[in-house]
């Protein structure tokens, strides 16, 4: 199992942007305007930002196979590295429909010093009368967490979406030493208002780390219509950044100075009962 110790040296301050990007059927209009967002959110400080869940594409089953791309050599991944690069910044690349081996994933990609990739959990809901969507009948699952170092001040936990409602996975990035657990997702207008807010506060109090969902802005007109509401969450809590449905960056203040008087005040990591129950990451 998994063993660990809160480094309570481990203090800095950064801001996060979130983009909650209007997303249309142009693919390059869709990597130019989250550009210009992305620029725009660098000049005013941020040094981590985030797009939303397949922020290159239509979200829906039919649209995967036509904007899917290689990774790293597809236009999207290029846009994205050169943001990066451009801009200075750490950049959580939402997801996009990834092709590979025959097969399409709905990756999310980060890019800076340390950037990984990540293909995890599917979206599968049926809700009687009300939506059913299946991200199976096209897409293939990931097997494995990612995480990634920004330089010495976080380490940053990264999950897709439907990840939100796990949370063994988020124990496990806490774990790891993650103090922010990033979600590009795209819940809809009866999962949003019930659960998007919910969820990322759980996941925060939980594991007294700060968590931030990053959705696309919301159009009418859609296929599959987004909730919105682009938020990022204290370890206490509390909702400290949101957004409504428009079009919007939304900006927060990630304090890993306050994480950590909250961890000394409620100690729930040391009084865990490990000799009665334990979270363990499988080796794959």
């Amino acid at each position: 199992c998994l063993k660990f110790t809160w480094n309570l040296l481990f203090l800095a301050e950064f801001k996060l942007a979130l983009i909650q990007l209007a997303v249309g059927a142009n693919k390059t209009e869709n990597l130019f305007r989250a550009g210009q967002f992305i620029h725009e959110a660098a000049k005013k400080g941020a040094q981590l930002v985030t797009l939303p869940e397949c922020f290159n594409s239509p979200y829906g089953t039919g649209y995967f196979a036509e904007y899917a791309e290689q990774i790293e050599t597809g236009e999207s991944s290029l846009a994205l590295s050169a943001a990066a690069k451009d801009n200075k910044i750490y950049l959580v690349g939402g997801s996009i429909p990834e092709k590979k081996d025959g097969k399409l994933y709905n990756t999310c990609t980060v890019w800076g010093p340390d950037g990984g990739l990540l293909a995890v959990h599917l979206f599968d809901i049926d809700i009687p009368g009300k939506i059913k969507f299946q991200e199976s009948e096209t897409l293939s699952p990931g097997n494995e967490l990612t995480s990634f170092q920004m330089g010495d001040i976080c380490k940053v936990g990264v999950g897709i979406c439907y990840d939100i409602r796990f949370a063994e996975m988020a124990q496990l990035y806490a774990r790891n030493d993650c103090r922010l657990l990033i979600y590009p997702g795209a819940f809809n207008m009866t999962t949003g208002p019930a659960h998007w807010e919910l969820l990322q506060r759980c996941r925060a109090v939980d594991n007294q780390v700060y968590v931030a969902g990053a959705s696309p802005a919301r159009s009418e007109s859609s296929s599959y219509v987004a909730w919105g509401h682009s938020s990022a969450v204290s370890p206490w809590g509390e909702v400290i950044a949101s957004t409504d449905e428009k079009e919007s960056v939304v900006y927060a203040d990630i304090d890993l100075d306050y994480l950590q008087q909250i961890r000394s005040q409620i100690p729930i990591t040391l009084q865990r009962r490990s000799d009665m129950y334990e979270v363990v990451e499988k080796n794959n």
